[in-house]
């Protein structure tokens, strides 16, 4: 298993980090107060994280729909928080061009589902020379994501996640197996679970996407249960007014409650594989 380290936060080696905050950059002020509330939280409990918010939705339901102020107002806001608050970032990317740009603001560059296999926007973030979180798409299996992995290494990058956020079970709906956990570890390299995403109702309200956020703590327990290296969650502190995902959010006052018994979760799934 690849074992690397983004800011301070490892990824890999048996250890459990998280990747959080709210969908998109509303504001330099929401932004700042929700890193600082996460960070507090992390540390409290004794775990790591990086801050999660992306410049733009390109990939909206709907033409109205609110993208975000766009990528200089957003990774000037990224980079406001990374500064002041002394925390790693993340954030995505969907087109070639906007990877070395946003590679000199964040730690980490993060490709949406639905981009998974754009070879170039792959090839691009590589060279970064960042360490790139790909969200494995809806339509993928498990064992087709090993060639995402192979096009980021042999382009360069040596610090590679794969995220599960579910596939698509019909229609408006997704469905996680967990049997992608071990299947995509196997290619040695860290997993990620994205809980919050993998309990979207797709296009479920016409113009937008509904969620499930009723049962973010549910999926959490299980996928760190079956054994992920690192937990996704977008979280707000206020999801019915969000302008993006509200609805599978975790509010934050949910979050220090879960964060506790995840880590409860892992440290006996560890102790378990450790004595087999």
């Amino acid at each position: 298993m690849r074992v690397f380290e983004v800011g301070n936060v490892t990824f890999g080696g048996g250890g459990l980090s998280f990747i959080l905050g709210p969908c998109v950059v509303e504001s330099s002020k929401h932004a700042l107060f929700m890193a600082q509330e996460i960070k507090d939280i992390c540390q409290n409990v004794g775990v790591e994280f990086v801050y999660k918010s992306s410049f733009d939705k390109a990939n909206r339901s709907s033409i109205e729909s609110f993208r975000g102020g766009g990528m200089d107002l957003g990774l000037e806001v990224l980079a406001q928080v990374k500064a002041e608050l002394d925390v790693p970032v993340i954030t995505d990317v969907h087109e070639p061009w906007q990877a070395e740009k946003a590679a000199e603001v964040v730690d980490m560059l993060q490709i949406p589902a639905f981009l998974c296999r754009q070879t170039d926007l792959l090839v691009a973030s590589a060279r970064t020379g960042k360490a790139v979180n790909v969200k494995k798409g809806q339509f993928l299996a498990p064992w087709d994501a090993k060639n995402i992995v192979q096009k980021l290494q042999d382009s360069g990058c040596d610090k590679v996640l794969l995220t599960e956020r579910g596939v698509s079970f019909g229609y408006n709906n997704l469905v996680v197996d967990l049997r992608s956990f071990p299947i995509m570890r196997s290619f040695g390299v860290p997993v990620v679970f994205d809980v919050t995403h993998s309990l979207q109702l797709p296009g479920g309200l016409g113009k937008a996407t509904d969620g499930q956020g009723q049962y973010i703590e549910n999926f959490a327990r299980a996928g760190v249960a079956c054994g992920v290296d690192a937990v996704f969650m977008e979280v707000h502190d206020d999801p019915s007014r969000a302008p993006s995902d509200g609805p599978n959010q975790l509010p934050l006052s949910r979050l220090h409650s879960l964060l506790v018994k995840l880590k409860k979760i892992h440290e006996i799934a560890e102790t378990q594989d450790n004595n087999e």
